[in-house]
């Protein structure tokens, strides 16, 4: 009775398999009907990056947007790491990390427009009867060169904050018995790096 019933499970099997096979096309050029489209359609055929049909991407360009990508989902992150947190799902170290990572993130952009805005004004026209576009660009530049400054400014005093709470942290850590003298002795070495050198 089992033998049986072996043979007509693989018999069942084989035709199943045979009717898998009928149903594939024999052309490998062929599309399959369940092929599900292409998602990315914004890319050219090179490979570069599309946006809105404005041109493909380039260098700088496409590093701005990236940027961007980056910035917009480490803020996300850091919005959802105080909840996280709070819940008790996470440590305050990494939700204090994530908000360390958006201040960083927005100083590299600041520096990457900057130096955009710096680009296209020495790519600009040099002709007499452009000097509006001249002072326009100019503007451009100084404005985009205090905003680097002050996105610079606000990332070396968290990532001052930062060490600064690390160090009591691990300090805490050794008079509790749990921290090493070496991780103590590595926060004080990272906030010296970063204090400014008239401050001791």
């Amino acid at each position: 009775m089992k033998r049986r019933g072996f043979w007509v499970l693989n018999a069942m099997l084989a035709g199943s398999i045979c009717a898998a096979e009928d149903a594939l096309p024999h052309d490998p050029a062929e599309a399959l009907e369940i092929e599900p489209p292409v998602l990315i359609q914004s890319r050219a055929a090179d490979g570069t990056l599309v946006v809105n049909g404005a041109g493909t991407l380039t260098g700088p360009e496409l590093e701005l947007t990236q940027l961007e990508k980056d910035l917009n989902r480490a803020k996300r992150n850091a919005d959802g790491g105080e909840r996280l947190y709070r819940s008790g799902i996470i440590a305050k170290v990494d939700a204090e990390a994530r908000t360390l990572k958006v201040v960083q993130l927005e100083a590299k952009l600041a520096e990457a427009r900057l130096a955009e805005a710096k680009r296209k004004a020495g790519s600009g026209p040099n002709s007499a009867s452009a000097d509006l576009a001249i002072e326009t660009t100019d503007l451009v530049v100084m404005q985009a060169a205090a905003i680097a400054q002050r996105a610079a400014e606000e990332r070396k005093r968290a990532e001052l904050e930062a060490a600064l709470r690390n160090l009591q942290r691990q300090q805490k850590l050794l008079a509790l018995g749990s921290g090493r003298k070496a991780d103590v002795k590595r926060a004080e070495q990272k906030l010296a790096e970063l204090q400014p050198s008239g401050q001791n």
